[in-house]
Protein backbone atom coordinates (compact mmCIF):
# COMPACT_ATOMS: atom_id res chain seq x y z
CA UNK A 1 0.00 0.00 0.00
CA UNK A 2 2.81 2.43 0.84
CA UNK A 3 4.31 1.95 -2.63
CA UNK A 4 0.96 2.71 -4.23
CA UNK A 5 0.77 6.03 -2.36
CA UNK A 6 4.40 6.73 -3.27
CA UNK A 7 3.69 6.07 -6.94
CA UNK A 8 0.64 8.34 -6.84
CA UNK A 9 2.71 11.05 -5.15
CA UNK A 10 5.48 11.04 -7.77
CA UNK A 11 2.94 11.01 -10.60
CA UNK A 12 1.22 14.05 -9.08
CA UNK A 13 4.56 15.82 -8.54
CA UNK A 14 5.56 15.50 -12.18
CA UNK A 15 2.09 16.33 -13.44
CA UNK A 16 2.27 19.48 -11.31
CA UNK A 17 5.68 20.36 -12.76
CA UNK A 18 4.32 19.77 -16.26
CA UNK A 19 1.32 22.04 -15.84
CA UNK A 20 2.59 24.48 -13.22
CA UNK A 21 5.79 26.17 -12.08
CA UNK A 22 5.33 28.73 -14.88
CA UNK A 23 6.20 26.14 -17.56
CA UNK A 24 9.87 26.53 -16.63
CA UNK A 25 10.82 23.52 -18.76
CA UNK A 26 10.00 25.11 -22.13
CA UNK A 27 13.52 26.63 -22.29
CA UNK A 28 12.48 29.38 -24.67
CA UNK A 29 15.27 31.63 -25.91
CA UNK A 30 14.30 35.28 -26.34
CA UNK A 31 17.51 37.11 -27.19
CA UNK A 32 16.43 39.68 -29.74
CA UNK A 33 13.15 41.34 -28.89
CA UNK A 34 11.83 43.85 -31.46
CA UNK A 35 12.56 46.98 -29.43
CA UNK A 36 12.50 50.60 -30.62
CA UNK A 37 15.81 52.40 -31.01
CA UNK A 38 16.32 54.94 -28.20
CA UNK A 39 16.66 58.60 -29.09
CA UNK A 40 19.89 58.64 -27.10
CA UNK A 41 22.07 55.61 -26.48
CA UNK A 42 22.95 55.49 -22.77
CA UNK A 43 26.55 55.19 -21.60
CA UNK A 44 27.85 51.81 -20.42
CA UNK A 45 30.95 50.57 -18.63
CA UNK A 46 31.65 46.83 -18.51
CA UNK A 47 33.21 45.48 -15.29
CA UNK A 48 35.11 42.19 -15.60
CA UNK A 49 36.56 40.58 -12.42
CA UNK A 50 39.37 38.17 -13.31
CA UNK A 51 41.52 35.89 -11.18
CA UNK A 52 43.98 33.55 -12.90
CA UNK A 53 42.05 33.56 -16.16
CA UNK A 54 44.94 33.49 -18.65
CA UNK A 55 43.35 30.54 -20.48
CA UNK A 56 40.18 32.42 -21.44
CA UNK A 57 40.68 36.15 -20.90
CA UNK A 58 41.93 36.88 -24.41
CA UNK A 59 38.71 35.66 -26.03
CA UNK A 60 36.57 37.46 -23.45
CA UNK A 61 38.29 40.83 -23.84
CA UNK A 62 38.29 40.52 -27.63
CA UNK A 63 34.52 39.98 -27.66
CA UNK A 64 33.95 42.99 -25.42
CA UNK A 65 36.15 45.30 -27.46
CA UNK A 66 34.38 44.15 -30.65
CA UNK A 67 30.96 45.42 -29.48
CA UNK A 68 29.27 47.59 -32.12
CA UNK A 69 27.47 49.66 -29.49
CA UNK A 70 26.62 53.18 -30.77
CA UNK A 71 26.87 54.92 -27.37
CA UNK A 72 29.76 55.59 -24.97
CA UNK A 73 31.23 52.26 -23.94
CA UNK A 74 34.40 51.16 -22.19
CA UNK A 75 35.71 48.15 -20.28
CA UNK A 76 37.38 47.86 -16.88
CA UNK A 77 39.10 44.57 -16.12
CA UNK A 78 39.87 44.07 -12.44
CA UNK A 79 42.85 41.80 -11.87
CA UNK A 80 41.96 40.05 -8.63
CA UNK A 81 45.39 38.96 -7.42
CA UNK A 82 46.19 36.77 -10.42
CA UNK A 83 49.36 34.70 -10.31
CA UNK A 84 49.38 34.21 -14.09
CA UNK A 85 49.46 36.49 -17.13
CA UNK A 86 45.78 37.49 -17.01
CA UNK A 87 46.43 41.24 -16.96
CA UNK A 88 49.21 41.13 -19.57
CA UNK A 89 47.09 39.11 -22.00
CA UNK A 90 44.19 41.54 -21.61
CA UNK A 91 46.48 44.51 -22.30
CA UNK A 92 47.99 42.77 -25.32
CA UNK A 93 44.55 42.09 -26.80
CA UNK A 94 43.55 45.72 -26.36
CA UNK A 95 46.73 47.00 -27.97
CA UNK A 96 46.58 50.74 -28.49
CA UNK A 97 42.83 50.95 -27.89
CA UNK A 98 41.90 53.17 -24.95
CA UNK A 99 38.59 51.37 -24.48
CA UNK A 100 40.11 49.00 -21.90
CA UNK A 101 41.47 49.81 -18.46
CA UNK A 102 43.20 47.12 -16.40
CA UNK A 103 43.31 47.76 -12.67
CA UNK A 104 44.43 45.66 -9.71
CA UNK A 105 42.02 44.98 -6.87
CA UNK A 106 43.31 45.92 -3.40
CA UNK A 107 43.83 43.10 -0.88
CA UNK A 108 40.61 41.32 -0.01
CA UNK A 109 39.13 42.67 3.26
CA UNK A 110 37.17 40.60 5.75
CA UNK A 111 33.46 40.36 5.07
CA UNK A 112 33.67 40.24 1.26
CA UNK A 113 33.78 37.46 -1.32
CA UNK A 114 36.60 37.88 -3.80
CA UNK A 115 34.50 38.39 -6.90
CA UNK A 116 32.25 41.01 -5.34
CA UNK A 117 35.22 42.90 -3.93
CA UNK A 118 36.73 42.99 -7.41
CA UNK A 119 33.44 44.15 -8.93
CA UNK A 120 33.12 46.85 -6.27
CA UNK A 121 36.65 48.06 -7.02
CA UNK A 122 35.86 48.13 -10.73
CA UNK A 123 32.78 50.27 -10.13
CA UNK A 124 34.85 52.61 -7.95
CA UNK A 125 37.49 52.84 -10.70
CA UNK A 126 34.79 53.84 -13.16
CA UNK A 127 34.22 57.01 -11.16
CA UNK A 128 37.74 58.20 -11.99
CA UNK A 129 37.75 57.26 -15.67
CA UNK A 130 37.10 59.53 -18.64
CA UNK A 131 34.95 62.64 -18.74
CA UNK A 132 32.40 63.77 -16.20
CA UNK A 133 29.66 62.10 -18.25
CA UNK A 134 31.36 58.71 -18.64
CA UNK A 135 32.36 58.61 -14.95
CA UNK A 136 28.69 58.19 -14.12
CA UNK A 137 27.49 55.69 -16.72
CA UNK A 138 23.82 54.95 -17.13
CA UNK A 139 24.47 51.21 -17.02
CA UNK A 140 27.09 48.84 -15.66
CA UNK A 141 27.62 45.64 -17.64
CA UNK A 142 28.76 43.01 -15.15
CA UNK A 143 30.22 40.06 -17.01
CA UNK A 144 32.57 37.22 -16.14
CA UNK A 145 36.07 36.55 -17.39
CA UNK A 146 35.01 33.31 -19.10
CA UNK A 147 32.07 34.74 -21.10
CA UNK A 148 32.21 35.76 -24.76
CA UNK A 149 29.56 37.87 -26.49
CA UNK A 150 28.52 38.42 -30.07
CA UNK A 151 29.17 41.98 -31.37
CA UNK A 152 25.51 42.97 -30.99
CA UNK A 153 25.15 41.66 -27.42
CA UNK A 154 25.38 45.00 -25.61
CA UNK A 155 23.16 46.73 -28.15
CA UNK A 156 20.44 44.11 -27.58
CA UNK A 157 20.78 44.28 -23.80
CA UNK A 158 20.36 48.05 -23.81
CA UNK A 159 17.44 47.92 -26.25
CA UNK A 160 15.59 45.54 -23.96
CA UNK A 161 16.44 47.52 -20.82
CA UNK A 162 15.33 50.82 -22.30
CA UNK A 163 12.15 49.46 -23.91
CA UNK A 164 11.01 47.62 -20.78
CA UNK A 165 12.28 50.12 -18.22
CA UNK A 166 14.29 47.33 -16.60
CA UNK A 167 16.80 48.00 -13.84
CA UNK A 168 18.42 44.63 -14.59
CA UNK A 169 18.63 42.65 -17.83
CA UNK A 170 20.44 39.33 -17.54
CA UNK A 171 21.09 36.53 -19.99
CA UNK A 172 21.96 32.97 -19.04
CA UNK A 173 25.06 32.11 -21.06
CA UNK A 174 25.15 28.97 -23.17
CA UNK A 175 27.49 26.82 -21.11
CA UNK A 176 30.31 24.78 -22.63
CA UNK A 177 29.09 21.29 -23.49
CA UNK A 178 31.91 19.37 -25.17
CA UNK A 179 33.50 16.85 -22.80
CA UNK A 180 31.52 13.76 -21.80
CA UNK A 181 31.06 15.14 -18.28
CA UNK A 182 29.74 18.41 -19.69
CA UNK A 183 27.36 16.63 -22.08
CA UNK A 184 26.05 14.51 -19.21
CA UNK A 185 25.65 17.21 -16.56
CA UNK A 186 25.60 20.75 -17.93
CA UNK A 187 22.11 20.83 -19.55
CA UNK A 188 20.67 19.64 -16.24
CA UNK A 189 22.40 22.53 -14.46
CA UNK A 190 20.33 25.03 -16.43
CA UNK A 191 17.21 22.84 -16.15
CA UNK A 192 17.48 22.78 -12.34
CA UNK A 193 18.21 26.51 -12.24
CA UNK A 194 15.02 27.22 -14.17
CA UNK A 195 13.09 24.90 -11.87
CA UNK A 196 14.29 26.90 -8.86
CA UNK A 197 13.87 30.28 -10.57
CA UNK A 198 11.22 30.09 -13.33
CA UNK A 199 12.09 32.90 -15.70
CA UNK A 200 8.45 33.93 -16.23
CA UNK A 201 8.09 34.43 -12.48
CA UNK A 202 11.40 36.30 -12.25
CA UNK A 203 10.29 38.65 -15.02
CA UNK A 204 6.88 39.30 -13.44
CA UNK A 205 6.99 42.47 -11.33
CA UNK A 206 4.12 41.19 -9.16
CA UNK A 207 6.01 38.04 -8.16
CA UNK A 208 8.61 38.07 -5.39
CA UNK A 209 10.93 35.45 -6.90
CA UNK A 210 14.10 37.02 -8.28
CA UNK A 211 17.29 35.79 -9.94
CA UNK A 212 19.95 36.69 -12.46
CA UNK A 213 22.73 34.98 -14.40
CA UNK A 214 26.09 36.33 -13.26
CA UNK A 215 27.87 35.91 -16.58
CA UNK A 216 25.90 38.70 -18.23
CA UNK A 217 24.05 41.37 -16.24
CA UNK A 218 23.24 44.86 -17.48
CA UNK A 219 22.53 46.91 -14.35
CA UNK A 220 21.06 50.38 -14.00
CA UNK A 221 23.66 52.35 -12.05
CA UNK A 222 21.12 54.56 -10.22
CA UNK A 223 19.09 51.48 -9.21
CA UNK A 224 22.22 49.73 -7.95
CA UNK A 225 23.13 52.75 -5.85
CA UNK A 226 19.58 52.91 -4.47
CA UNK A 227 19.86 49.23 -3.50
CA UNK A 228 23.00 49.93 -1.47
CA UNK A 229 25.55 49.08 -4.14
CA UNK A 230 27.58 45.89 -4.35
CA UNK A 231 28.35 46.24 -0.64
CA UNK A 232 24.73 45.26 0.10
CA UNK A 233 25.44 41.70 -1.11
CA UNK A 234 29.17 41.55 -0.29
CA UNK A 235 29.02 38.14 1.47
CA UNK A 236 26.83 36.38 -1.09
CA UNK A 237 28.23 33.27 -2.75
CA UNK A 238 25.29 33.15 -5.17
CA UNK A 239 25.88 36.78 -5.94
CA UNK A 240 23.87 36.96 -9.17
CA UNK A 241 20.62 35.87 -7.55
CA UNK A 242 21.32 38.07 -4.54
CA UNK A 243 21.78 41.03 -6.89
CA UNK A 244 18.60 40.10 -8.74
CA UNK A 245 16.65 40.12 -5.47
CA UNK A 246 18.11 43.47 -4.43
CA UNK A 247 17.34 45.11 -7.77
CA UNK A 248 13.83 43.69 -8.09
CA UNK A 249 12.98 45.76 -5.04
CA UNK A 250 13.97 48.79 -7.12
CA UNK A 251 12.08 48.01 -10.34
CA UNK A 252 11.49 45.55 -13.16
CA UNK A 253 14.08 42.87 -13.95
CA UNK A 254 14.39 40.45 -16.88
CA UNK A 255 16.18 37.11 -17.19
CA UNK A 256 16.36 34.92 -20.28
CA UNK A 257 18.29 32.18 -22.02
CA UNK A 258 20.83 32.95 -24.71
CA UNK A 259 22.61 31.34 -27.64
CA UNK A 260 24.86 34.33 -28.32
CA UNK A 261 26.36 34.79 -24.85
CA UNK A 262 28.65 31.80 -24.36
CA UNK A 263 30.71 30.45 -21.48
CA UNK A 264 34.09 29.13 -22.61
CA UNK A 265 35.21 27.74 -19.25
CA UNK A 266 36.00 24.03 -19.67
CA UNK A 267 34.92 21.31 -17.26
CA UNK A 268 36.89 18.32 -18.60
CA UNK A 269 35.72 15.67 -16.13
CA UNK A 270 33.05 14.86 -13.56
CA UNK A 271 35.17 16.14 -10.67
CA UNK A 272 35.38 19.58 -12.31
CA UNK A 273 31.61 19.80 -12.80
CA UNK A 274 31.07 18.53 -9.27
CA UNK A 275 33.34 21.25 -7.90
CA UNK A 276 31.35 23.87 -9.81
CA UNK A 277 28.08 22.55 -8.35
CA UNK A 278 29.35 22.13 -4.79
CA UNK A 279 30.88 25.60 -4.63
CA UNK A 280 27.50 27.17 -3.91
CA UNK A 281 25.02 24.30 -3.41
CA UNK A 282 25.01 24.45 0.38
CA UNK A 283 24.82 28.24 0.29
CA UNK A 284 21.60 27.83 -1.76
CA UNK A 285 20.19 26.00 1.28
CA UNK A 286 21.24 28.74 3.68
CA UNK A 287 23.80 26.40 5.30
CA UNK A 288 20.87 24.67 7.00
CA UNK A 289 21.32 20.92 7.76
CA UNK A 290 17.56 20.35 7.91
CA UNK A 291 17.10 21.89 4.48
CA UNK A 292 19.95 19.73 3.24
CA UNK A 293 18.19 16.60 4.53
CA UNK A 294 14.89 17.72 3.04
CA UNK A 295 16.54 18.46 -0.30
CA UNK A 296 18.20 15.05 -0.51
CA UNK A 297 14.95 13.29 0.40
CA UNK A 298 13.08 15.45 -2.11
CA UNK A 299 15.53 14.56 -4.87
CA UNK A 300 15.18 10.88 -4.05
CA UNK A 301 11.39 11.06 -4.12
CA UNK A 302 11.14 13.20 -7.25
CA UNK A 303 13.88 11.70 -9.42
CA UNK A 304 14.85 8.25 -8.10
CA UNK A 305 11.46 6.88 -7.07
CA UNK A 306 9.85 7.00 -10.57
CA UNK A 307 12.33 4.64 -12.31
CA UNK A 308 12.53 2.35 -9.28
CA UNK A 309 8.75 2.06 -9.14
CA UNK A 310 8.54 1.56 -12.91
CA UNK A 311 11.12 -1.24 -12.83
CA UNK A 312 10.26 -3.02 -9.60
CA UNK A 313 6.62 -2.08 -9.01
CA UNK A 314 3.52 -4.12 -9.84
CA UNK A 315 0.24 -3.15 -11.48
CA UNK A 316 -0.86 0.51 -11.01
CA UNK A 317 2.29 1.23 -8.99
CA UNK A 318 4.46 0.36 -11.97
CA UNK A 319 2.34 2.38 -14.42
CA UNK A 320 2.28 5.47 -12.21
CA UNK A 321 6.04 5.26 -11.76
CA UNK A 322 6.48 4.90 -15.51
CA UNK A 323 4.18 7.87 -16.13
CA UNK A 324 6.24 10.05 -13.79
CA UNK A 325 9.47 8.89 -15.45
CA UNK A 326 8.13 9.64 -18.93
CA UNK A 327 6.97 13.13 -17.92
CA UNK A 328 10.38 13.75 -16.35
CA UNK A 329 12.17 12.73 -19.55
CA UNK A 330 9.78 14.78 -21.69
CA UNK A 331 10.25 17.96 -19.64
CA UNK A 332 14.02 17.69 -20.10
CA UNK A 333 13.78 17.58 -23.90
CA UNK A 334 13.61 21.36 -24.65
CA UNK A 335 16.83 21.91 -22.68
CA UNK A 336 18.49 18.98 -24.43
CA UNK A 337 17.53 20.48 -27.80
CA UNK A 338 18.99 23.83 -26.77
CA UNK A 339 22.29 22.09 -26.02
CA UNK A 340 21.98 19.77 -29.06
CA UNK A 341 22.09 16.64 -26.96
CA UNK A 342 20.44 13.27 -27.57
CA UNK A 343 16.89 12.79 -26.22
CA UNK A 344 18.23 9.72 -24.45
CA UNK A 345 19.66 11.92 -21.69
CA UNK A 346 16.09 12.52 -20.55
CA UNK A 347 15.82 8.85 -19.60
CA UNK A 348 18.88 9.03 -17.36
CA UNK A 349 17.89 12.29 -15.64
CA UNK A 350 17.41 10.30 -12.37
CA UNK A 351 21.11 9.38 -12.43
CA UNK A 352 22.07 12.96 -13.26
CA UNK A 353 19.95 14.24 -10.37
CA UNK A 354 21.66 11.73 -8.09
CA UNK A 355 25.02 13.21 -9.01
CA UNK A 356 23.71 16.68 -8.17
CA UNK A 357 22.46 15.35 -4.85
CA UNK A 358 25.89 13.90 -4.08
CA UNK A 359 27.54 17.21 -5.01
CA UNK A 360 25.14 19.06 -2.71
CA UNK A 361 26.02 16.72 0.16
CA UNK A 362 29.73 17.22 -0.63
CA UNK A 363 29.16 20.99 -0.55
CA UNK A 364 27.78 20.71 2.98
CA UNK A 365 30.63 18.40 4.01
CA UNK A 366 33.23 20.83 2.69
CA UNK A 367 31.54 23.67 4.53
CA UNK A 368 31.69 21.74 7.81
CA UNK A 369 35.42 21.18 7.20
CA UNK A 370 35.97 24.91 6.70
CA UNK A 371 36.49 24.56 2.95
CA UNK A 372 33.16 25.81 1.63
CA UNK A 373 32.84 27.97 -1.46
CA UNK A 374 36.32 27.28 -2.77
CA UNK A 375 37.24 29.25 -5.86
CA UNK A 376 40.71 29.96 -7.23
CA UNK A 377 42.37 29.12 -3.94
CA UNK A 378 39.93 31.01 -1.71
CA UNK A 379 37.60 29.51 0.88
CA UNK A 380 34.73 31.99 0.77
CA UNK A 381 31.89 30.27 2.62
CA UNK A 382 33.90 30.67 5.83
CA UNK A 383 32.65 34.23 5.81
CA UNK A 384 29.20 33.02 6.84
Amino acid sequence: MIFSFLALAVALIWTGLLLGRDFFWLARVADHAPCPTPAHWPSVIAIVPARNEAEVIGSTVSSLLAQDYPGDFSVILVDDGSADATADIARAVAGSLDRLEVTAAPPLPNGWTGKLWAVSHGIASASTRGTADTRCPDYLWLTDADITHTPDALRNLVLRAEAGDYVLVSRMALLRCQSFAERALIPAFVFFFQLLYPFRAVNNRRRTIAAAAGGCMLVSRPALEAAGGIAAIRTALIDDCALGAALKRQGNIWLGLSRDTVSIRPYPNFIDVGAMISRSAYAQLGYNPLLLLGTLLGLALTYLAPPLLAIFGQGPTRWLGLLAWLIMAALFQPMLRLYKRSPFWGVVLPLIASYYGAATFWSAWQHQRGRGGQWKGRVQAALR
